[in-house]
């Protein structure tokens, strides 16, 4: 496995440029087993393992996969399977999406149940209740669900909780099933308004996407399209705090300030200089935090992808903050490897209380997910001295050459192999 050697303590300055979403991609990639015509989506991150787990998983169901740069083209090779391979989907959870177009083209799919994972156990009932409120019919087999259902019907859902994964997947079925749906209590992440934004372009009638309530009016014939993917804003967020962590200037290039909203409010209020640029955003940040207290919360909320980054950068506040995570149940570990660099954290139930300390130092830790390991090697930047990140294929899941992008903007990073 490998791991990354980084030499702390050296602000970011400099130019960056946000690579295109990873949680916009990976759905509108799924959402081409809608058509059998070519699609070309651009702005693609190409290099994340998730997005290459998500390509394969389309060639595994009988799509033809063409890169080029970072445009990804798909086409049908003929007819497409409707049983997704478990080896994948435990690599990836969001490879369920692929139930939604499937059923509602082909009337069966067969999907295996995405286990937990480190951050906690999200659980895909939002999902099968939607499927089962269209007509579905679903049956448990040996660690599969099989969903079938001869034609989806339109109906009007309403989500117990605004999941995001639940809202595209039943955005895609809709959109081949014949009249309106309707989805109340949707997730309203920029992702969603970007995923209507393509199955729009696919034929498909979809207002709404963005708030609260989506509807889809869908036609059983959809049509090829190209369509560009949205920055991604966990990136750019990321990003602004390693600026802020390291008492850096950083420009980010592509970066979109309105979907940024919560985190920036809350940087300003820690002492950060944000302004918006001529296609981006620039950070400015010199000396110690003010102490911000966060409660992540689903968009417009404080982003729980950013939670771990934010409290590397609280760890050297001027005072006690705090920070309260109510999206998921398990999302504190990387507090305890914060605590070998000599952060002062403790965790009780679903808040962490963080003393700020005048300085953090390096020491071997280890990632447990994508925004732990985000989180951490903004640690490991701002830290004085040498620190060893392991683990760092979780980093590679959810960023683009993160190494290569730092190193421009000063930082001494490398990487190498176990």
């Amino acid at each position: 496995m490998d791991q990354f050697i980084i030499e702390g303590a050296r602000p970011l300055r400099g130019s960056v440029r946000v690579s295109g979403s990873k949680n916009a991609a990976l759905p509108i990639l799924i959402a081409t087993l809608l058509t059998d015509d070519p699609c070309v989506i651009d702005n693609v991150p190409v290099l994340l393992r998730d997005i290459r787990t998500t390509l394969r998983l389309l060639e595994s169901l009988g799509k033809k996969v063409e890169l080029r740069g970072n445009s990804v083209r798909v086409t049908s090779k003929g007819s497409l399977k409707t049983q997704a391979p478990y080896d994948l989907v435990k690599q990836m959870r969001a490879s369920v999406l692929a139930a939604g177009p499937l059923l509602a083209r082909f009337g069966l799919v067969r999907v295996p149940i995405p286990g937990g994972c480190a951050i906690g156990l999200r659980p895909i009932d939002i999902h099968l209740q939607g499927f089962a409120d269209m007509g579905a019919r679903r049956i448990a087999d040996h660690g599969d669900i099989i969903l079938s259902a001869p034609a989806l019907k339109p109906r009007r859902l309403r989500f117990t909780f605004p999941s995001v994964g639940a809202t595209e997947n039943l955005m895609m079925a809709a959109c081949a099933v014949s009249g309106l749906t309707v989805i109340q209590n949707a997730a309203c992440e920029p992702e969603i308004e970007d995923l209507g934004r393509f199955l729009n372009r696919l034929g498909a009638h979809v207002s709404g996407a963005g708030t609260p309530v989506v509807k889809i009016r869908g036609t059983l014939r959809l049509k090829g399209c190209r369509h560009c993917v949205i920055p991604d804003r966990i990136e750019a967020g990321t990003f602004l705090l390693a600026a802020a962590a390291t008492r850096g200037n950083l420009r980010l290039l592509g970066a979109e300030g309105r979907h940024l909203g919560a985190l920036i409010d809350k940087m300003r209020s820690g002492g950060a200089l944000i302004k918006a640029i001529a296609g981006g955003l620039q950070i400015s940040m010199t000396g110690r935090p003010r102490a911000v207290a966060v409660d992540t919360a689903p968009y417009p909320g404080f982003p729980t992808d950013l939670q771990a980054p934010w409290m590397s950068w609280m760890c050297s506040a001027q005072g006690r903050s705090r920070v309260k995570e109510t999206v998921f149940e398990n999302r504190f570990l990387h507090s305890a490897e914060l605590a070998r660099m000599g952060a002062q954290i403790g965790v009780g139930g679903n808040n962490a209380i963080i003393t700020g300390v005048a300085q953090l130092h390096g020491a071997p830790i280890m990632a447990s997910d994508i925004r732990a390991g985000a989180g951490l090697l903004i640690a490991a930047l701002a830290a004085h001295g040498r620190t060893v990140l392991q683990r760092v294929y979780h980093i590679d899941r959810g960023y683009e050459r993160v190494e290569f992008k730092l190193r421009r903007v000063g930082a001494r990073i490398r990487r190498v192999k176990r």
